[in-house]
């Protein structure tokens, strides 16, 4: 079991860059796969990002293939997301996920996550 706690999102003008952390609690946060999605209102649970276990071989939704970065640091248990290029279409809430055997594009396979953080990008 691991509990996920966001932070980092704010507001930033579009271009700009922003980097959101997710900690995770626990001693076998290496064991987990971390993702990242998201969800502009109206929409749903959009794909962003997701890292395995190991964090080699990172996988990228196409909207954010080049501008966005995920990386993790088992020894401080967080995983974060490297924003930069933002666009407003980017502005959603961000979750972070872990997941003890998925490490694909499905929020459904994720167990745990956190509880969002808000990303605002303006024009």
């Amino acid at each position: 079991q691991v509990q996920l706690v966001e932070s980092g999102g704010g507001l930033v003008q579009a271009g700009g860059s922003l980097r959101l952390s997710c900690a995770a609690s626990g001693r076998t946060f290496s064991n987990y796969a971390m993702g990242w999605f998201r969800q502009a209102p109206g929409k749903g649970r959009e794909f962003v990002a997701v890292s395995s276990r190991s964090g080699a071989s990172p996988n990228y939704a196409d909207s954010v293939k080049g501008r966005f970065t995920i990386s993790r640091d088992n020894a401080k248990n967080t995983v974060y997301l490297q924003m930069s290029s933002l666009r407003p279409e980017d502005t959603a809430v961000y979750y972070c996920a872990a997941d003890q055997i998925y490490s694909g594009r499905s929020y459904r396979q994720y167990h745990y996550w956190g509880q969002g953080a808000q990303v605002t990008v303006s024009s």
